[in-house]
């Protein structure tokens, strides 16, 4: 074997504190920019994943559970496995194995292991974000919204209603609650809201934070006291069934109790676990006794023997568990929504202002962006050279030149239609007539932005043009009163003027 296991353990303790290093070194450096900072996060997240795996595999070499450590550190001191000893036989043995690796790999050298993993702090890690999402300074509700919106539980709001709704789950309808949607929806919510936390926030140790609060969660639910789910209504907590048949509330007397009938009162009974046989007198008296005395205390006898008992206990048990489930759901959203409650602030200005803004100052905006993105990314790349004053790609750099000469982006069209609007390169040109800007200059001028007006930039050659236009057309204009047909009740066809004159005589 050409790499012995106690040559993999010194190996792997080696890695784990070359690693530890790194990450006291990338943590001594102060970020420059929001961007760096979480680019130093993941880079420090990957190199403690990457201590706790070494670890991991070094505790499982201790452990030594199928002897391979220990019968490898006895051939260190030439033991055989018959117990004599020679240390010149182990000696030979391992300096063959050298030799014979050297011979199979002769290109093989001894590399600095310090500039490799130096690399890592120069890395920039891979992070996916949505385009929504701005790289983490806002979150991407837009799917969630739509379940919302589209659901029993939900309300018909807006986007940026729904940011200020979408924490507070504690006030839904419980009955609505219970439902195998609203489970999906509080599962999709909770994955985001974790995958979301985990890509800003790599540093954090979410498993520790819902340890505690599943600790704390607990003990609220065994008080009856979770956020929306408290013990109003609750027996031995599940919901009351008899509260789901019949509420005794409204009946005083056992007469009165009468007039709901006999399969209402079976049902009723069968819910509780109560016998259903009997005349209704008996029925009507057996739930009455519910009304006064709680289950517990209620005498034996009344109760329905075999399976019924049994499987009311095995559905109520279920809904319990159901229910406790979704409400842990739910006390972790708040939780994430607690730690991640300045980006929720932050969402909600920038939907806001992006609703008061026009779509020249959100392209501004999205430039302003992008050069910024680009001027945090790289010190380097802060002073772009760019003599020849090229457009910006969307990368934030000047496009290649050969680019630029062939779409002519050189070549500057104005129209006067558009308020003397520029348009760089013919192609830009050639687009802007279907555009809204153009097509509200046409609306101004009270002309209709059809296939005849393109490639007219000045109001002057638009007016002329219309005018020759409506006077070409003058002889093919419609002319309602000599074409408009009308019909009499025989079913006779007249133009409008002539049954116009028809009708004031009386004639039809």
């Amino acid at each position: 074997m050409s790499s012995t296991l106690l040559e993999v353990t010194r190996s792997a303790h080696e890695e784990v504190e070359r690693l530890e290093r790194l990450v006291v070194k990338d943590l001594q450096r102060e970020p420059s920019s929001n961007r760096d900072r979480l680019y130093q996060n993941h880079r420090v997240r990957t190199m403690i994943d990457s201590i706790m795996s070494t670890t991991e595999k070094l505790i499982e070499v201790y452990e030594d559970k199928d002897n391979a450590r220990k019968d490898e550190i006895a051939a260190l001191g030439g033991q055989t496995a018959g117990g004599g000893t020679n240390v010149f036989s182990a000696f030979y043995d391992r300096l063959k194995e050298i030799r014979e690796y050297h011979r199979r790999h002769p290109a093989a050298r001894v590399i600095d292991a310090t500039d490799e993993y130096e690399d890592l702090l120069k890395e920039e890690p891979r992070i996916e974000f949505s385009g929504e999402e701005g790289f983490g300074r806002y979150l991407d509700m837009h799917e969630l919204f739509n379940e919302y919106i589209n659901s029993k539980f939900g309300e018909n709001i807006e986007y940026s209603a729904y940011l200020d709704v979408f924490p507070q789950t504690h006030k839904i309808p419980r009955n609505l609650k219970m439902t195998r949607k609203y489970r999906d929806y509080l599962e999709h919510f909770l994955e985001y809201l974790i995958s979301f936390f985990m890509r800003t926030e790599p540093l954090q140790d979410l498993d520790r934070i819902f340890q505690k609060v599943e600790t704390e969660f607990e003990e609220l639910w065994a008080d009856g006291k979770v956020l929306g789910w408290e013990n109003k209504g609750l027996e031995n907590g599940h919901l009351s069934s008899q509260e789901s048949v019949i509420d005794l509330d409204y009946y005083s007397s056992v007469e009165e109790l009468l007039e709901v009938g006999p399969e209402k009162l079976k049902e009723a009974l069968a819910a509780l676990g109560l016998k259903t046989g009997g005349t209704i007198q008996q029925r009507a008296e057996r739930l009455f006794l519910t009304k006064h005395t709680p289950l517990q205390e209620l005498d034996r006898k009344h109760f329905a023997k075999g399976s019924r008992d049994l499987e009311k206990n095995n559905a109520a048990s279920q809904e319990d568990s159901s229910a406790k489930e979704i409400a842990l759901m739910e006390v972790k959203i708040q939780r994430l929504c607690e730690l991640l409650n300045e980006t929720i602030a932050q969402t909600k200005e920038n939907v806001e202002k992006k609703q008061a803004l026009t779509y020249e100052e959100m392209e501004a905006e999205r430039e302003e962006e992008v050069i910024q993105a680009d001027t945090e990314s790289d010190e380097e790349e802060q002073q772009i050279y760019n003599p020849l004053k090229l457009p910006m790609g969307w990368d934030g750099k000047p496009i290649p030149y050969w680019l630029y000469k062939l779409h002519g982006l050189g070549q500057e069209f104005k129209c006067e239609i558009c308020g003397n609007h520029s348009y760089w390169g013919r192609r830009a040109f050639e687009r802007h007539f279907k555009e809204w800007r153009h097509q509200h200059g046409m609306r101004c001028l009270g002309i209709p932005n059809t296939k005849n007006f393109n490639e007219i930039t000045s109001i002057k050659e638009a007016k002329e043009l219309w005018e020759r236009i409506q006077e070409r057309q003058g002889l093919n204009k419609w002319r309602p009163e000599l074409e408009e047909e009308y019909e009499d009740k025989e079913g006779n066809i007249y133009n409008k003027k002539t049954y116009t004159d028809l009708q004031r005589q009386g004639l039809i």
